[in-house]
């Protein structure tokens, strides 16, 4: 039988495992979101938009043949990693979760931590005049009311409103190393900067940036995990597959 892999992406930890999953000869579908106009494609077939939920994603995997999932979205991409969880227990199909470990503060840092956009915006009226908000275009409507602060906003695409009333948006896809980011905070005079805790190396220099800047940063903090089995590299996400469905010979990988 067909080894068959569905590779739940849109992370480059997601198109790294894509791309030596091909290399090995394994049949792989990257499922992207479709949030990002013009995204990076990974290697092997790709598909783009939502699976109608839990069922429509369970439908999917018996009507493709899927042997496993690697659910490698974003970390706050909870919803799709809920419906995972189902349609794999469902469908009897191997599930993992490939999610990078968190960004931790060091002794240098100012980190206010929450666990919400809601709870950030919160933390930004008390503390923030000039942010540096990167948490991306969902959730921007929790900002929106705050009107005695100015805010950069960057995203990968424009975001759409509502935004705060005071607002310069920047597009840029990362990754962002810290010398660059330090020139950012300080040319727009940041004093507050607001944060998806993602972790990775992609997006980390601006926390660099803010250390070394004496900076706040407004963290929120990732879920919880779903329930399932959890690596954090891509090297471990393959030796997790091959004892779960054994090794990828020519026979079982279709190539």
């Amino acid at each position: 039988m067909e080894t068959r892999i569905l590779v739940l992406g849109g992370t480059a930890q997601a198109r790294r495992l894509a791309e030596q999953l091909t290399e090995l000869g394994v049949s792989v579908v990257s499922s992207l979101a479709g949030r990002v106009r013009d995204p990076k494609l990974p290697a092997g077939e790709v598909r783009v938009g939502g699976f109608g939920g839990a069922q429509g994603l369970g439908e999917y995997l018996s009507r493709e043949g899927i042997t496993a999932v690697v659910d490698a979205t974003h970390p706050f991409a909870a919803g799709i990693s809920a419906n995972a969880v189902v349609a794999a227990r469902e469908r009897g199909v191997e599930l993992l979760v490939l999610r990078r470990p968190p960004w931790s503060p060091g002794p240098e840092d100012d980190w206010r931590s929450v666990r919400s956009l809601a709870e950030a915006a919160g933390t930004v009226r008390r503390l923030g005049s000039r942010v540096l908000l990167t948490t991306g275009r969902q959730g921007l409507h929790h900002f929106a009311g705050i009107d005695h602060v100015w805010f950069l906003v960057r995203t990968v695409d424009a975001p759409e409103p509502p935004l705060p009333p005071h607002t310069t948006t920047l597009s840029a896809r990362g990754p962002f190393d810290a010398d660059a980011e330090r020139e950012l905070l300080r040319n727009n005079d940041i004093d507050l900067l607001v944060s998806k805790n993602s972790g990775g190396t992609m997006t980390e220099g601006k926390l660099v940036a803010a250390r070394d800047l004496g900076v706040p940063v407004v963290m929120v903090e990732q879920p919880p995990p779903p329930r399932a089995p959890v690596v954090s590299g891509v090297e471990e996400a393959l030796e997790w597959l091959r004892r779960r469905i054994g090794p990828f010979t020519r026979d079982n990988a279709g190539g």
